[in-house]
């Protein structure tokens, strides 16, 4: 319970205010705050940072993607002719990469983007190296 909640029914518990006037508070509560477990602020950046220290040698990738990019790839990919698709995933499979763009959906990226938006992906990497994927 929130303290906003509790207060009202501190004050209905010491008689300061009547029941009907605490439900109307409640009410009015309930309209101004986000559903429980809703963030406060959506993210707007997917970002992708990977340390390397191999052999004396070091890089650093340090990628901020808008989700709204990814938003509208996706949604553009609906107009690509399906045999200019084929092609595509056949040289993305060919370059290690398992993806199927005939597959990708609007609605599925928006549940990823839900996810992701409390996620935190970080992966130790042999010998001397981090990646991390997270929302901001």
């Amino acid at each position: 319970m929130n303290e906003q909640r509790r207060d009202i029914l501190d004050m209905l518990a010491e008689g300061k205010i009547t029941a009907d006037e605490a439900e109307r508070l409640i009410t009015a509560l309930e309209r101004t705050q986000p559903p429980a477990g809703t963030p406060a602020v959506r993210p707007k950046y997917l970002r992708v940072v990977m340390e390397i220290n191999d052999e004396g040698e070091s890089g650093r990738l340090n990628v901020r993607i808008p989700l709204q990019l990814l938003r509208a790839g996706v949604q553009l990919v609906a107009l690509v002719p399906p045999k200019a698709l084929d092609r595509a995933n056949v040289e993305l499979d060919k370059a290690g990469v398992p993806l199927d763009l005939k597959q990708l959906k609007p609605e599925q990226l928006e549940a990823l983007v839900e996810h992701l938006d409390e996620a935190i992906v970080e992966m130790d990497m042999e010998p001397d190296g981090h990646l991390r994927v997270f929302c901001e």
